[in-house]
C-alpha cells in the first residue's frame, strides 16, 4: 500500500511539474506541435483527445475523461482559462463574451501552439 501511496504523490508531482512553467504557473503545456495540456486533459486540433491524455498526463487523467461519456470535445476551456474552440480554430483568453457579444480576445500565443496559426 505504501508503494502505491508513493507512485501516486510522484505522479503527481510530475503532473504538476509538466503544467506548469517557471515563468507562468498557469501555462499550458505544449508537449509537441500541435498539443495543449493542462493538468486535466490534452487537446490537438480535432479537439478533446482520450489518447494524448494519456500520454502526457496518465492513464488515471484519461479514465477521468473518460467517465464523462460522449460530449463536445470540440470546444473547452482549460484550467487556466483559456478558451478553445476547434471550429473556429482559435484560442481566447477566456470563455466569456464582450459587452458587444463577441468571445473575447484571441490569444494569439495558444492559436498558434494548438492550431499553427496567428
Amino acid at each position: 500500500m505504501k508503494t502505491k501511496i508513493i507512485l501516486t504523490a510522484l505522479g503527481l508531482s510530475v503532473l504538476t511539474a509538466c503544467a506548469t512553467t517557471e515563468k507562468d504557473p498557469n501555462a499550458l503545456l505544449n508537449p509537441e506541435t500541435g498539443v495543449l495540456c493542462d493538468q486535466y486533459v490534452c487537446v490537438d486540433a480535432k479537439g478533446i483527445s482520450p489518447t494524448l491524455t494519456q500520454k502526457y498526463l496518465g492513464e488515471s487523467a484519461a479514465e477521468t475523461l473518460g467517465a464523462f461519456g460522449d460530449f463536445d470535445i470540440t470546444a473547452l476551456t482549460f484550467a487556466n482559462g483559456v478558451f478553445c474552440d476547434v471550429k473556429t480554430k482559435l484560442c481566447h483568453i477566456d470563455r466569456f463574451f464582450e459587452a458587444d457579444g463577441k468571445r473575447s480576445a484571441v490569444s494569439t500565443e495558444y492559436t498558434q501552439k494548438l492550431f499553427g496559426k496567428k
